[in-house]
């Protein structure tokens, strides 16, 4: 973020500090530089921010999801590709490994650099309103820290004050479920009652807010695990924690201020706070804000525009399947939509389809100029290619350009979180409806589905949610998953729901009427792309053709089309994907366990 980079320097003199803190007595100069003055806390603190995940980790964070093809599967989905002993996994990506932030193994550094400053934030010459607002940030970090942990590896050791190197604890087990989660929400109620700042214009800092933001989302996760995970004997326990997720997500939405973007009207505004360099204030609480003077950048263009770099992430059919029609009913009901092609089907959609991949209208700057930019399967494995957090002018395309800044939390997601707490616990009104799942509709553009359903629909329930019925919840989780795509929820949201089922799902893209027939993918009268077994003697320029063969060269080919000569596009088939219950949680690393057999390990690694 632009002003935690400003203060590295500073920063740096306080890590020195520290460091000398470990060899010397506890009375020392150097302590008290650090914790005798408001200004030695704020420099402490704002290292912490380092934990808080990157640009490039949020934006790419989703590509091990239900909803994208993409060049390899998953090694988590893969017999025999990824065991408990991490330097089996170093040549799978970290974003397989679902990073989210630094420690995305079982690193512990972090944590002790915050339980450091909370055992020491003591000097009674600072206020102790001033003292209990960075211990409110401290704690914030500590639960931000213990979540991700938690959702990793299940049951972790607590450990709540800095250890030496001979400390006892170093060597004990992991601690209950139950103890860790109520010591991550005892740090948020403590975060939410003492952080002091209200109001934050760069939107790179914790607030208040922030903090009843966080603590709705990791309410909201523990309560549905525990809800759906019954194997664990948590489901006594799980509304209390959906009814804290609710009343932490109203305190933001009562009294924060903040709203849905609708500034740039339902056919921009969705997307517009996702490539705004300056954070949409209205509605992003918390951004990784980027800046090309500082040189702090990252890589969307790069990563979703290029065949060579990242996973060439591509949505699958299934998925913008569940994007409604603009009159808010499904899609799915209407006649023939199986066999509509690409460009006919992502008309008179809820508009956020269109500002999340490339349908008939998307243009990009080039030279200055506008021009036409249909899905390019040079990139795309399915036809439905992303475009929610790239930037429409090529310029950004060759490397780590992107200056847009990237939104960690954000309004939209307070609302699901609240709709979707009261939806579990069978409480959401009418009213409430219409001011959450209501509100993102209607920003969307859709003229219908702003009310509170009462017939569930067919496809998501069998095609997701076999075993939920309630036509509220199963709106909800629709809503959910378009409204917050490409933005590092959906792995763990079929985590908590007990849905890893669907990771295995078909990858599957557009539809295709006939070999050896061009397409036009964006209806402007040029032809795109066309699919074949023997390439054509006389091809159209211009025209991408796709070998969907059974074989090239001898080898498996791995695009292919659902019914040999026509139909949907397959990508990878070839390749088996399968889920397990043990991927409900990661393995611990063979090499802590050796070196503290205590620790155990999760079932089936």
């Amino acid at each position: 973020m632009t002003k935690q980079y400003l203060w590295l320097l500073l920063v740096a003199t306080v890590f020195i500090q520290c460091k000398k803190l470990e060899q010397t007595p506890q009375s020392t100069a150097s302590k008290e530089a650090v914790f005798s003055s408001e200004k030695g806390l704020e420099l402490y603190v704002n290292s912490f921010y380092n934990n808080l995940p990157t640009a490039n980790t949020i934006h790419t964070a989703d590509n091990v999801s239900d909803y994208g093809a993409r060049r390899d599967a998953p090694r988590l989905l893969r017999d025999g590709a990824y065991s408990a002993n991490i330097s089996d996994n170093t040549s799978a990506s970290a974003y397989d490994l679902v990073a989210l932030s630094p420690d995305w193994n079982w690193g512990w550094s972090s944590l002790r650099n915050i339980n450091y400053f909370i055992a020491n934030n003591t000097d009674s010459r600072i206020a102790p309103a001033v003292r209990n607002h960075y211990m409110g940030l401290a704690r914030f970090f500590r639960a931000f820290f213990y979540f991700e942990k938690v959702k990793r590896y299940g049951d972790v050791p607590w450990i709540g004050k800095p250890l030496t190197v001979d400390a006892p604890e170093l060597k004990k087990g992991r601690d209950s479920r139950t103890l860790v989660m109520d010591s991550v929400l005892a740090d948020l109620d403590f975060a939410t009652q003492n952080i002091s700042t209200t109001s934050d214009a760069s939107r790179s800092l914790i607030t208040k807010w922030v903090a009843h933001a966080f603590k709705a989302r990791v309410c909201l996760f523990e309560g549905t695990f525990r809800k759906y995970h019954t194997n664990l004997n948590l489901t006594g326990t799980a509304n209390a924690w959906l009814t804290q997720a609710a009343s932490a997500a109203k305190e933001v939405m009562d009294k924060a201020g903040f709203k849905l973007y609708e500034g740039a009207g339902a056919a921009l505004s969705y997307r517009k706070v996702f490539t705004s360099v300056a954070p949409v204030a209205d509605e992003v609480m918390l951004a990784a804000v980027n800046d090309v003077t500082l040189g702090v950048l990252h890589a969307a263009n790069w990563y979703y525009t290029s065949s060579t770099t990242g996973v060439r992430f591509s949505f699958i059919r299934s998925f913008v399947n569940t994007y409604l029609n603009i009159d808010g009913t499904p899609f799915t009901s209407k006649p023939g939509y199986q066999t509509m092609e690409f460009k006919d089907e992502v008309k008179n959609r809820d508009r956020r389809l269109e500002q999340t991949i490339r349908t008939g209208d998307y243009k990009r700057i080039n030279g200055g100029s506008l021009v036409a930019a249909p899905p390019v399967f040079s990139y795309t494995y399915t036809g439905y290619m992303p475009i929610k957090w790239s930037l429409d002018d090529v310029k950004h395309d060759p490397g780590q350009l992107n200056d847009n800044a990237v939104s960690i939390f954000r309004y939209a997601e307070v609302l699901l979180n609240y709709a979707e707490a009261k939806a579990e616990l069978g409480t959401l009104t009418a009213a409430e409806w219409t001011t959450t799942i209501g509100a993102l509709r209607k920003r969307a553009g859709l003229t219908g589905g702003l009310t509170l359903p009462t017939v569930a629909d067919p496809y998501l329930m069998t095609k997701y949610f076999p075993g939920i019925s309630d036509p509220v919840i199963l709106e909800i989780r629709r809503e959910r998953g378009i409204e917050l795509a490409l933005e590092g929820f959906r792995f763990y949201d079929l985590v908590r729901w007990k849905r890893g089922e669907l990771m295995t799902m078909e990858w599957n893209g557009i539809y295709v009427p006939a070999l050896d027939v061009p397409l036009d993918l964006n209806g402007d009268g040029i032809l795109d792309v066309a699919f074949y077994k023997v390439l054509p003697a006389n091809r159209p320029a211009g025209v991408t053709y796709i070998n969907v063969s059974a074989t090239v060269s001898g080898v498996p080919n791995s695009q292919r089309l659902s019914n040999d000569t026509f139909g949907e596009v397959t990508w990878l088939n070839n390749i088996v994907r399968t889920w397990k219950d043990k991927n409900y949680f990661y393995p611990i690393p063979e090499g802590d366990r050796i070196t503290n057999p205590n620790l155990g390990q999760n079932p089936g690694w």
